[in-house]
């Protein structure tokens, strides 16, 4: 029996390194055939994509059906990355209706793109919260999450909430610190309570830096020592930091405080680490 709703909760929580793919098929079917993913987390992609939230509610359904996972949870952990951005407070608050139409549809999470203002921030994580807990979250979508849950509303509404900010909530926010102006405040966005995780998004990144096509290593030296900028803040903060791994390097990565593995050969080095870190099976 798993204890959490939310696989990358429990297992972050447990100081397990986590592993993550992307949502490939959107449908109903690609739903269901991904719930049984090799994956700890599935990354849905709407920051540069289609902003379709009639497609998602769909992708969650069929990942419901298509479970549970291998680990037992009813589905893997799915977090979603939005077009608003983190840039100003009012820019954000003047898209965060964003927020509650993907939560409605059940979702685990939200990875904010370009994290630059601790205010914007702060108001993120507001905007997961229900007003009951004083956040701007209000009624009306909870009852179509619950059931993606398998839970009760009233369980809903008391789970749907930040970690580890509450204890035992089972939503995980985390941030993309991926510019230099975000690079600039990363210590004050990081410290925001509510937020679990956080990147240094080396493609736009590398362009604040003027690099145009540096997502993949080796690095330039200003790109070194961006990502170790972004590592420390994570570091200081508590926040698991995320970045690719190889299964050449995931056992370095994860010695360095890599918590969050991801890249095209993830799921070779899932093996490896989670074999190193003794992962209990099934995984």
């Amino acid at each position: 029996m798993t204890r959490r709703i939310n696989k990358a909760v429990e297992l972050l929580s447990q100081g397990q390194p986590i592993y993550y793919t992307g949502a490939e098929d959107r449908s109903y079917a690609g739903g269901k055939a991904a719930a049984q993913t090799w994956a700890d987390y599935i990354t849905y992609e709407m920051e540069h994509g289609p902003f379709d939230v009639a497609g998602l509610q769909e992708f969650m359904r069929g990942l419901a059906d298509g479970g549970p996972t291998s680990s037992g949870h009813r589905t893997p952990t799915v977090i979603v990355t939005l077009p608003v951005t983190g840039a100003s407070e009012q820019y954000f608050k003047a898209n965060e209706w964003m927020v509650s139409q993907v939560l409605a549809t059940g979702v685990h999470g939200i990875l904010l793109c370009h994290a630059e203002s601790p205010e914007a921030v702060q108001a993120f994580v507001e905007s997961t919260r229900y007003t009951f807990r004083k956040g701007g979250r209000g009624s009306g979508g909870q009852g179509q999450a619950a059931a993606i849950w398998g839970l009760t509303v009233p369980e809903y509404l008391e789970k749907a909430d930040p970690w580890p900010l509450n204890p035992d909530g089972e939503l995980l926010l985390g941030l993309k610190i991926e510019n230099t102006r975000a690079l600039a405040n990363a210590q004050a966005t990081t410290k925001v309570p509510g937020i679990s995780f956080a990147e240094w998004g080396p493609g736009d990144m590398g362009m604040s830096l003027g690099h145009p096509d540096a997502h993949d290593p080796p690095y330039p030296a200003d790109m070194r020592d961006a990502r170790n900028r972004v590592l420390a803040a994570c570091k200081a903060n508590k926040l698991a930091f995320l970045e690719q791994v190889t299964p050449e390097n995931v056992v370095d990565q994860i010695a360095n405080g890599v918590m969050i593995g991801a890249g095209k050969n993830a799921k070779a080095a899932a093996e490896i680490g989670r074999r190193h870190t003794n992962r209990p099976q099934p995984w």
